[in-house]
This record gives structure tokens, sequence and C-alpha cells, in this order.
């Protein structure tokens, strides 16, 4: 029997149920899933399940977890190896994620998750570009200080989570990046938690695909 459950979206859309996914899957938690088939905002279904009336939501082991960042850091204390080991690295990281967690609101609004369609070249408003511009930047300062190909080294950490779903608007959108950026997408989407993700993603209901999504105007 399952310890827990953690609540999540459609997997095609939802940014924030993978960033949790992840965190609960590297930690090794063993929790059922339940995905709820998103609408393009906050449906009955959502807010019935979970306190805050959104994705992702965790229960485990008697503890009530929201929002992503502290489903993240519940995860750590299960696994202190989803941080970096040295204190200013660490520090690092969750700044990083923070940051994600609180941003980017331009790229979010013109270039939305979908992991089963491409459309290069379209939605660059000059807010998005902004965005990407600064998220290139964190890309290539933690690489360069860690070696890659993660950003803090080897280890495929709660800092590529938080990241993770910016590499599939990336690999939608399609929007010129510089080498280091391409590398690191090319090492995330190639992670097999990732993998997993997008083949779960393909197959669910046609039913659930939205039309805002699938066909942008």
């Amino acid at each position: 029997m399952a310890d827990g459950r953690l609540v999540i979206g459609t997997k095609r859309y939802s940014s924030w149920s993978l960033r949790g996914w992840l965190a609960v899957r590297l930690a090794g938690l063993d929790v059922e899933e339940v995905v709820i088939p998103l609408a393009g905002g906050v449906t009955p279904a959502v807010q019935q399940a979970t306190p805050a009336g959104l994705v992702p939501y965790l229960e485990h082991k008697g503890a009530r977890v929201w929002e992503s960042l502290a489903i993240a850091e519940y995860c750590a204390e299960a696994d202190p190896s989803l941080w970096p080991a040295d204190r200013a690295a660490r520090a690092h990281a969750r700044a990083i994620a923070a940051e994600m967690h609180a941003g980017f609101r331009g790229l979010r609004m013109a270039m939305p998750m979908n992991i089963g369609r491409t459309f290069p070249g379209q939605r660059r408003t000059p807010e998005a570009l902004a965005d990407i511009a600064r998220i290139e930047a964190i890309l290539a300062e933690a690489l360069a200080a860690h070696g890659g190909p993660f950003l803090f080294g080897a280890a495929f950490g709660l800092a590529d989570a938080m990241y993770a779903p910016v590499v599939t608007r990336f690999l939608t959108w399609g929007p010129e990046l510089t080498a280091t950026s391409r590398a690191y997408v090319a090492a995330v989407r190639a992670h097999p938690l990732m993998e997993r993700w997008h083949a779960e993603a393909a197959a669910e209901p046609a039913a659930w695909l939205l039309d805002k999504y699938e066909n942008p105007a």
C-alpha cells in the first residue's frame, strides 16, 4: 500500500505538476499518482482534491504539502542530496529555484507548456524574450560554476526540477538559444524521468486536449 498520494494535472500541459512530480520521484517517495485533467483554469475537481485548489498537492505519511517549492523541500528532507552539499552552492540553488517559482510571467503567458506540439518561432514577445535572456544567464552561471551537465554538477537535482518545464517550453516554441543552453536542454530532456513523463503524457486520452494550447493564436 502506498504511503500517500500526489495530485497532479494533465502531464501534457501542467508545468507545476511536472516540478512536484520530479521532486517526489527523485526522492523515491511511495505515493499513488492522481491525475486530474486540466481545463485551462481552476476546476471544481482540483478545488475539491487540494487545499489551495491548485496542483501539485502531496500527501505523504500524514504530511500535507502544496506549492512546488514546499514539496521540493519536503522531498529534500527525505533525500538531502537533492540540494547541493556545499552551503554556498545550496543557497545558489535555492535562490534560482525561488526565482523560477516567483517569476518569468512573460514567458509563461506567451509560451505555455505543451509537450506534444512544436510552434517554432511563434510568440516571441518582448517580455518572453527578456525572461529567456535571464534564464539563459542563470543556466550559464550555474553550468560554468559546477561543470554540468546539470545545473549543480553530474546529478539532476531540485534546481533542475524547477527548470525542467522551461526546457519543455524551449523545445515546443523553439526560441534562439546559446550552445550552452541547448546542451542543457538536451541533457534534461534525456533524463529517464523526463522520458517517462513525456511517454505518459503522450498516452493521455485525446479528450483531455485543450484547443487553446493545441491551436494557439
